[in-house]
């Protein structure tokens, strides 16, 4: 994964000033979150890996694909990442891009990983609470994991902060045992 994002990113970075200079960071957000999707299906991995497929055949077929949700900056980044064989980079691109657009923006999503679905009252808690910590506006995505066993585990940047029931067994556990 860590070669995946070391390919990607000055193909993301450039992606990201090209769009900051532009004014068009959110467009840009939305054309590579398509794009990533359409990297990321099986069969279409299956069919630009084929050795059949030439190059501009293979980045055609992409932007065929693409149905129209790209401009003409977008269509010839796919064509310039199908020349290089890269468009495995744009679900990796797509991600580092978005870490770009919200350090712009002064946002940071935090991932919460919680025991039970949560009311819209502790994730409002939890946003407000991490966003006076980092001193930045809060973007929440939320997934339940039962395993967690209660409690909630929260990953903003390289902050972790593991307050899951699982997670305080395990230190206890480490704790009685040295």
């Amino acid at each position: 994964m860590s070669e995946l994002t070391t390919a990607a990113r000055p193909y993301a970075r450039a992606v990201f000033e090209m769009a900051e200079n532009a004014g068009k960071l959110g467009e840009w957000s939305e054309m590579l979150g398509f794009m990533s999707g359409i990297a990321s299906n099986d069969q279409v991995v299956e069919l630009l890996a084929s050795p059949k497929m030439a190059k501009q055949s293979g980045a055609d077929a992409f932007i065929e694909l693409a149905d129209g949700k790209l401009n003409d900056e977008a269509k010839n980044l796919v064509s310039m990442l199908a020349e290089n064989d890269r468009l495995s980079l744009l679900p990796e691109m797509s991600v580092i891009y978005e870490i770009l657009k919200d350090e712009a923006e002064g946002s940071v999503e935090a991932n919460v990983t919680a025991a039970k679905k949560l009311t819209q009252g502790e994730e409002k808690s939890i946003s407000d609470a991490l966003s006076k910590r980092l001193g930045r506006k809060v973007k929440l995505k939320v997934s339940v994991d039962d395993a967690l066993l209660g409690g909630a585990i929260i990953q903003a940047g390289d902050l972790v902060i593991d307050g899951s029931l699982r997670g305080r067994l395990s230190k206890m556990t480490s704790a009685v045992t040295n």
